[in-house]
């Protein structure tokens, strides 16, 4: 990887590092107003132990592209993380997007510069 992907794999793991570990020690605050849909889905996500799941995993991606090992599997199972929150944002909290569209370009960055890594696997 070239210097300038280094630092954007080091940037990219720091963050999910933090969000991820911030689902399981909250120390970021939650907005003081949100709308009844969020709060329900949020609920439902904390009650079935999916949002440790979500934490989970972006920790572990996280500390996988500040340590750069396994980053090409992590950016694969990432996608699934980015691309639900994208998703929860266009319908559920349009007003706060910019941070899940940061996450999803971050992760397609990841994935373009793993993609040697892809070949194997994508040959018939």
């Amino acid at each position: 990887m070239n210097k300038a992907l280094t630092v954007i794999r080091i940037i990219f793991g720091i963050l999910l590092a933090v969000f991820g570990a911030n689902k399981f020690f909250n120390f970021m605050p939650a907005p003081e107003e949100m709308p009844e849909a969020v709060i329900n889905y949020m609920t439902a996500l904390m009650s079935t132990k999916t949002l440790g799941l979500v934490g989970a995993v972006e920790l572990i991606a996280g500390l996988s592209f500040i340590f750069n090992k396994y980053g090409a599997l992590m950016a694969i199972i990432l996608m699934s993380v980015s691309i639900n929150a994208v998703l929860f944002h266009v319908f559920l909290s349009p007003a706060d997007m910019i941070g899940a569209i940061v996450l999803l370009a971050l992760n397609i960055v990841m994935l373009y510069a793993y993609k040697d890594k892809y070949k194997n696997l994508l040959a018939g």
